[in-house]
């Protein structure tokens, strides 16, 4: 290993190194390669898992060499890699590893030259797919036509995955014209960070959690996702999607299938998959009384730097939701009874999210009404400060009698697994995932599908009713409405904090 891989040797010991690879992205020069792809790359190398012999192929229609895509990838690393860290010599290292082809998606240039690359090599061939879905098509047909789809080869494809049931049936035909299921990695940012995983490891590694894991013990579950960004320069992408199709229909679907599936029968990718569709199959319908839409105002005094959702979208009777909040029920034998509120929304109070299990009171308090009420929360935050608190009753400390008070057993995963403890971004664990060949975090064709089916009568519903969203201020919780569809119940979101 140490011949073979380099890496710093106090972190060296940290990571599971794959099989050396080839990893051609396609859109190599766009935003989501900058940001996240090549910075998580780089990662990945300082930590020791990128094999020497592994490469990096960017491909795109601009027209440069090779040394002018490494100018761009180091760039690209010094602004969006964060605190990484690593010598000048580190740098150029993984840089040598980074080569670049002009190519276009819908013509035969720069194919021959790609083919040539990959051609023989023996080591796994892995496809990123950062392009507009318009083109999945196009690049599958074409690393078929050149002899690049072959049973070893990987292809990575990034939401949206349609944007209702018919199309994502399409786009699943087309790839599967040319790849197989298992060679197709639907990737979900949210299915690689750290706390997301830890979901299974908390409800499934812990016997005091899953017998408490139904309905029977649990009043109800909150599952949010909360941005204090609006739209931005995603205006004119934004308007034709919303928060129903862009979030809940991928993010937090795949969030409450994690919360709510049975335990698989193994931890392997099918068994989770399929364990994380009956799920979907068995959400009920949303009723139109059970589902809140809004669009957010500009921000009071300070309109020119945050416009209203319709001025930065440029459309002035926009029916686009840019936040959504609804209640839904899984009817299955552990679920039945329990309802699940999820919410999601632009331009909020703080940028959060979190899981949130509320189990039931106690049957009977013998401290009498004067305890008050107090219920165990398990709450799972995703992100920022990424870590699981559980409440508990307590008496409160001094003289007076039995004062109970809840407070909070917290393990902020900073502070208790300390600074060392390596927090790897979701896409720098997707990727390696694919090198791998382990689909448990990414989404099966059969699943994209059932989420649509389950999503599409929603929008309709509101699409035939000719609802307009509600408006609701800038940095706040959302609408009006969506604490009324909680207090009609007697419960209360929880409280979106940073």
């Amino acid at each position: 290993m140490t011949n073979r891989y380099e890496a710093m040797p106090h972190i060296e010991s940290r990571v599971i190194p794959v099989d050396p690879f080839d990893l051609v992205i396609f859109g190599g020069t766009g935003d989501l390669a900058r940001r996240k792809i090549l910075p998580g790359l780089y990662r990945r190398f300082i930590a020791g898992q990128m094999p020497r012999d592994a490469r990096i192929i960017g491909a795109a229609r601009g027209d440069m060499d090779s040394d002018a895509y490494r100018k761009m990838v180091s760039d690209a690393i010094a602004e969006f890699g964060g605190q990484t860290k690593g010598s000048a010599d580190t740098l150029k290292s993984f840089l040598s590893r980074i080569l670049y082809v002009t190519i276009d998606a819908r013509g035969e240039a720069g194919w021959s030259e790609l083919q040539e690359l990959m051609k023989g090599t023996g080591k796994v061939e892995a496809y990123y797919f950062s392009v507009s879905p318009a083109l999945f098509g196009d690049l599958a047909e074409r690393l078929q036509q050149w002899g690049m789809a072959n049973s070893d080869a990987r292809i990575v494809v990034e939401k949206p995955f349609g944007r209702d049931l018919e199309t994502a049936k399409e786009l699943n035909a087309t790839l599967a014209r040319y790849f197989e299921e298992d060679q197709i990695y639907r990737i979900d940012h949210y299915l690689g960070k750290e706390t997301v995983q830890n979901l299974m490891a908390v409800r499934f590694g812990n016997m005091l959690f899953e017998p408490l894991w139904n309905a029977q013990y649990v009043d109800h579950i909150q599952i949010t996702v909360a941005e204090t960004v609006g739209v931005g320069g995603r205006g004119e992408y934004y308007d034709k999607s919303g928060a129903m199709r862009d979030m809940v229909q991928n993010h937090l679907m795949q969030l409450l299938c994690l919360i709510a599936m049975e335990p698989p029968a193994r931890f392997d990718p099918d068994a989770v998959r399929d364990e994380k569709l009956k799920v979907i199959r068995a959400l009920d319908p949303v009723l139109p009384h059970h589902i809140v839409r809004g669009q957010y105002e500009a921000e009071a005094g300070d309109e020119n730097a945050h416009p209203s959702y319709r001025e930065a979208v440029g459309d002035p009777r926009s029916k686009t939701e840019s936040f959504v909040a609804l209640k839904t029920h899984i009817s299955n034998w552990r679920w039945s009874g329990t309802p699940f509120y999820m919410r999601t929304g632009k331009r909020m109070s703080a940028r959060s999210s979190e899981i949130t299990v509320v189990f039931k009171e106690t049957p009977h308090s013998i401290f009498g009404a004067e305890a008050g009420q107090h219920r165990n929360v398990l709450s799972i935050r995703l992100q920022p400060n990424e870590g699981i608190t559980l409440g508990v009753t307590i008496k409160e400390p001094g003289p007076g009698g039995m004062r109970l008070i809840d407070v909070p057993l917290d393990m902020t995963f900073s502070e208790a697994l300390g600074d060392d403890a390596e927090q790897v971004d979701a896409y720098e664990r997707l990727i390696m995932d694919v090198i791998r060949g382990n689909q448990t975090l990414f989404m099966r064709g059969d699943e994209v599908e059932a989420a649509w089916a389950w999503t599409d009568p929603i929008i309709q519903g509101w699409q035939t009713r000719g609802e307009v969203p509600k408006p609701y201020d800038s940095g706040s919780d959302g609408t009006v409405d969506s604490r009324e569809l909680m207090r009609r119940d007697g419960r209360e979101w929880r409280e979106v904090a940073p």
